[in-house]
């Protein structure tokens, strides 16, 4: 950033240059560069000495990485709030981390990523003291690690914790942290739980009722495997609690694991400010999501539903609410595309009884479906199951690469049987529809029969470029 020239500025009061001062020091925090006071201090003794004498309006920090200096730097500046945040790979010395988390009363915020299990036992070796100005802490391990944190993990204490994310680490003493001191979290994430770090839906629900300004909660499993038994988990049946932990504050919500695990939190929690919700399961044969259902419909801001957008990839398909007060979207990690099918029909159908309401409904594949979607093993009722829950669509939205699949299926609708199916139908937009061109067989002909049964159907070209997604 261009300051102004030192002759002018200096001839301001001490109050004016430090506004000046705030605003530059703003503009660099942007763009991440923390320590540009730096540049600030050494421009003259007058601007060093009114720096100093606003660290906390100026948000002064130092950084420590791995090859920071850490004692000779301390010994230079003052003391100011200590930042820590590198990368430790098996190549790297942690020589300057650990020196520097000798200072645990200075420490602000920590950022590491570490991948040998010897350099975790060391950076745990010194964090098991109190931290009493952490504010914000990331921990993240190497794939081929799952470290374990001692219950004595930052003394057991972290009052002015607000930000926490642990990414492929076990921490059993996480929920007594949260009950006894970190209450004040306003940002929780646990990234890639694994089976050592397993906390139970009950214990979490008892957690995060204690977490009164929370805003935002991601919790991913790595795996399956990081659930119990999956022998206890088939036969389990959640128990609707009497009355439901409130989080007054919540309003984002991203997980990703089995149904089973969040259909019994779900039971136990209520979020009245929560806008933003994404669901990812993973993969499994029967998805029994009616708590999960009942909790989004608890939800107020997700009560006024205007559209689906269902898309497919090589990866998931998603079921995508874009248009309601704020975003909800569901996935399911599967790839083969009967599984796909049979997986999202079983999520509409039975668990998400909103899709009712809906006016607009967009079938697509995504841009990450680069193999092709395989339809050789797709049943026309498997489609049938996924369309049905949708009674209230007027509009139908279909891609290209899905518009001759769906076509068939609507060829088998004739009779009584032609209103079963999308009743409420009056359009549908093709992509790549010309007037001049034929329609799909299966289309005209579902047409030809809903006009005798109920009101026409029109037919129209969809911009897919240019639809606001």
């Amino acid at each position: 950033m261009h300051l102004l020239g030192q002759v002018t500025i200096d001839v301001l009061p001490d109050d004016a240059m430090l506004e000046i001062f705030d605003c530059y020091m703003d503009q660099a925090r942007e763009v991440d560069e923390v320590e540009a006071w730096h540049t600030l201090v050494h421009v003259c003794r007058r601007w060093r000495s009114i720096v100093f004498g606003s660290p906390n309006r100026l948000n002064l920090q130092l950084i420590c990485r791995i090859r920071t200096p850490v004692k000779e730097m301390l010994s230079i500046w003052p003391a100011l709030p200590i930042v820590i945040r590198d990368n430790l790979d098996l190549t790297s010395r942690e020589d300057n981390i650990i020196a520097a988390l000798a200072h645990s009363d200075r420490i602000s915020e920590l950022e590491l990523c570490v991948a040998g299990s010897s350099q975790w036992e060391k950076v745990f070796a010194a964090m098991q003291k109190p931290f009493p100005v952490l504010t914000d802490l990331v921990l993240r391990s190497a794939k081929d690690t799952e470290p374990v944190l001692p219950d004595t993990f930052l003394g057991g204490t972290a009052q002015r914790l607000r930000f926490l994310r642990l990414n492929r680490i076990s921490f059993p003493g996480l929920p007594k942290l949260l009950l006894s001191s970190a209450t004040h979290i306003v940002y929780l994430q646990l990234w890639n739980v694994p089976r050592s770090g397993y906390i139970s839906p009950e214990v979490m629900a008892t957690c995060l009722s204690a977490l009164t300004s929370l805003k935002e909660l991601r919790l991913t499993f790595e795996s399956p495997r990081s659930l119990p038994d999956r022998g206890i988990i088939r036969h389990f049946t959640p128990t609707t609690p009497a009355t439901r932990a409130v989080l007054p504050a919540l309003i984002r919500f991203r997980y990703r694991g089995m149904s089973e695990y969040l259909e019994d939190l779900a039971a136990r929690i209520d979020a009245p400010m929560l806008h933003s919700l994404k669901i990812t399961l993973l993969n499994q044969l029967i998805f029994d999501t009616s708590n999960i259902s009942e909790f989004i419909s608890r939800t107020p801001k997700f009560k006024v539903l205007d559209e689906a957008r269902v898309a497919f990839d090589d990866w998931e398909v998603s079921v995508t609410f874009p248009r309601t007060v704020e975003r909800l979207h569901l996935g399911i990690l599967c790839r083969q595309s009967d599984w796909q099918l049979s997986s999202l029909a079983q999520v509409c159908g039975s668990s998400l009884p909103l899709v009712s309401s809906l006016g607009h409904l967009y079938i697509y594949n995504s841009k990450y479906l680069r193999l092709g979607w395989q339809d050789d093993d797709v049943e026309n009722a498997q489609w049938l199951e996924l369309l049905r829950p949708f009674t209230a669509v007027k509009n139908l939205h279909l891609c290209k690469e899905f518009a001759p699949r769906v076509a068939a299926v609507m060829e088998e609708l004739v009779g009584e049987s032609v209103t079963e199916v999308l009743p409420a139908l009056r359009n549908i937009f093709v992509e790549g529809y010309q007037p001049s061109v034929p329609l799909e067989e299966g289309i005209r002909r579902f047409i030809a029969a809903r006009h005798l049964s109920s009101e026409p159907i029109k037919v129209s070209h969809w911009d897919r470029e240019q639809d606001k997604w």
